[in-house]
C-alpha cells in the first residue's frame, strides 16, 4: 500500500487493467500448474476466451478496447491507413485516436489514472498525472510525461520495446535475454506506480509477450527449440501478475487481458502480389515502394492484415471500379479469396467480413472494403515492392489470431460470448462511472 493510498479514504472503488499482448486464453488455461497466480485470478474470479476485433492487429485492438469502440469510430483498422480521398499512407499514432479513452472519462469525472506502455498513446497525454507511451513511441525520452516519470524509468534500463530485429537471428538466446530484460523493467515500473501513486485507474501493458509469441509460438506449439524458454518466459509474466495483484489494496479490482490470441504460423501470403498476378493491380513504375505508385487499371489493393480496398471511383483519386460495379466486383474478390488454397492445400482464409457488418461510424471512409480472416498458419501480409512471392516464410513463426483472446476479471462478472469492446464499460462499471448505453460497441460484463 502506497502512501497516497493510505490517504485516500475516498471510498470510490479502484481498477487496475494490466493487458498481456497477444496473450492467448489457452496458453494459461492449460498450463496452470506452470502459471499458478493466473490459474488463482480464474478460481478467485471470472475468466474466460472472449474474442478480438476485425482486423485483430495491434494498433487497431488496443484504441478499440481502450475506447468501447469500433475502427469506424477510433478511426484506427491497423498500422497503416489511408488519407482520406489521397493514396497517401500514415502509421496511426495516439492523437489518430478519434474516440474518448476511457482514462478520459475517469479524467472527466474527477478522477485520476496512471497509463504506461499501452499502444498507439504517443505523444502521451498530458492531463494524465502519468503516462508513458508504448508501442510506436520513437524513445522514451519523448514518451514519459512528467519528467520525472522518464528519470526513474531511465534509473531502472526502462524500454519502450524488446529489439524485436533480435528475433530474427537462428539462436534466440540474445532476444530472449532482451525480453526478459524489457519485462523484468516493465514490472517494476508498474508495481513502482501501483504502489506510489495517487491512482483510480491504472491501465498498464505488457507488451514483450505478443514479441516473444511472434519469434518462438511454434517452438511452444509443436515442441521447438525453445519450447522451455518459452514457458520460462511466460512463469516469469505470470510471477509478475501475482506479485502486482498482492500489490493492490482491497478497494481495487484487477483486470487481465489480451488484445488478441496467437497460433503458429506456416506462411506469410503477400496479398498485393496475389493480386498483381491475378490482373487485379498494376504499377506505373519497374521499382514500386508505396500505393501512390499503383496504375489506374488497378481494381484492388491490401493492407495488413488482410484488409483489401476497391480501386473506387470518387473515393480513390484514379479510381476505376464504379459505384454501380463495386457489389459485384467486391462479391468476385470476396469469392476468390475464400477459394484461395495454400502450398499445403489448406484454405488461406477462414472467412471474408464485408466493411458494413463491422465498422460504422464517423471514420468509416477509409475503412476496408473487405477484411479476410485468415485460418490458422497464414499470415496476411501486404507490401508494395512487387518483388516477393506469394508464399513465403521468414524468421517469424507465430502469427496473431482473431479467436482465444485472454479475459480474466477479479471478481464476479458475466463473460458470455464477450469480445475487446466490453472491456471499456466494465471498468467504468467496477469504477461506478456513469455512462450511457449507446457510447459503446460493448456493454459491461459486470
Amino acid at each position: 500500500m502506497g502512501l497516497f493510498d493510505r490517504l485516500r479514504g475516498d471510498g470510490d472503488p479502484r481498477v487496475a487493467f494490466i493487458g498481456i499482448d497477444g496473450v492467448p486464453y489457452s496458453l494459461l488455461t492449460e498450463n496452470r500448474d506452470r502459471f499458478p497466480n493466473v490459474a488463482a485470478l480464474a478460481d478467485d474470479g471470472t475468466a474466460a476466451e472472449i474474442s478480438s476485433i476485425v482486423p485483430p492487429e495491434s494498433s487497431a485492438c488496443w484504441p478499440s478496447l481502450t475506447t468501447g469502440m469500433n475502427p469506424g469510430e477510433t478511426g484506427v483498422y491497423g498500422f497503416q491507413d489511408r488519407e482520406v480521398g489521397t493514396y497517401d499512407t500514415y502509421v496511426p499514432m495516439g492523437r489518430d485516436v478519434q474516440a474518448p479513452r476511457v482514462w478520459d472519462r475517469v479524467q472527466n469525472e474527477g478522477r485520476r489514472a496512471t497509463v504506461m506502455n499501452v499502444p498507439v498513446t504517443f505523444p502521451p497525454q498530458r492531463n494524465l498525472q502519468r503516462t508513458v507511451s508504448g508501442f510506436l513511441s520513437p524513445g522514451l525520452e519523448k514518451a514519459a510525461h512528467p519528467d520525472d516519470v522518464r528519470e526513474y524509468l531511465e534509473s531502472i534500463d526502462y524500454r519502450i520495446d524488446v529489439n524485436p530485429k533480435l528475433g530474427h537471428e537462428k539462436n534466440k538466446e540474445e532476444f530472449l535475454a532482451d525480453a526478459h530484460e524489457t519485462l523484468d523493467a516493465r514490472f517494476e515500473a508498474f508495481r513502482h506506480y501501483i504502489e506510489e501513486d495517487d491512482w483510480d485507474l491504472f491501465f498498464g501493458v505488457f507488451m514483450t509477450t505478443d514479441r516473444v509469441n511472434h519469434f518462438l509460438f511454434e517452438d511452444y506449439e509443436r515442441d521447438g527449440e525453445y519450447k522451455a524458454e518459452f514457458l520460462e518466459f511466460y512463469e516469469k509474466v505470470d510471477d509478475y501478475l501475482g506479485r502486482l495483484r498482492t500489490a493492490l489494496d482491497d478497494d481495487v479490482t484487477l483486470i487481465v487481458a489480451s488484445d488478441h490470441g496467437f497460433t503458429s504460423l506456416d506462411y506469410e501470403v503477400h496479398f498485393n502480389e496475389w493480386l498483381r498476378e491475378e490482373g487485379w493491380l498494376s504499377f506505373d513504375t519497374d521499382e514500386p515502394d508505396e500505393l501512390g505508385d499503383i496504375a489506374n487499371e488497378t481494381r484492388a489493393y491490401s493492407f495488413i492484415p488482410g484488409r483489401f480496398y476497391l480501386n473506387l471511383e470518387g473515393r480513390e483519386p484514379r479510381g476505376t471500379v464504379t459505384e454501380e460495379q463495386y457489389d459485384e466486383v467486391r462479391d468476385e474478390l470476396k469469392s476468390m479469396l475464400e477459394a484461395l488454397e495454400g502450398p499445403d492445400g489448406r484454405p488461406v482464409v477462414d472467412r471474408v467480413v464485408e466493411k458494413e457488418a463491422v465498422f460504422r461510424g464517423d471514420h468509416d471512409a477509409i475503412a476496408p472494403d473487405l477484411v479476410a480472416i485468415p485460418n490458422d498458419g497464414f499470415d496476411l501480409k501486404s507490401g508494395f515492392k512487387a518483388d516477393s512471392d506469394v508464399f513465403t516464410t521468414g524468421p517469424r513463426n507465430g502469427m496473431h489470431s482473431f479467436d482465444d483472446t485472454a479475459l480474466f476479471i477479479d471478481g464476479e462478472a458475466s463473460i458470455g460470448d464477450a469480445d475487446l469492446y466490453d472491456i471499456a464499460p466494465t471498468i467504468l462499471d467496477l469504477m461506478e462511472i456513469e455512462y450511457s448505453r449507446g457510447d459503446f460497441d460493448g456493454a459491461s460484463l459486470v
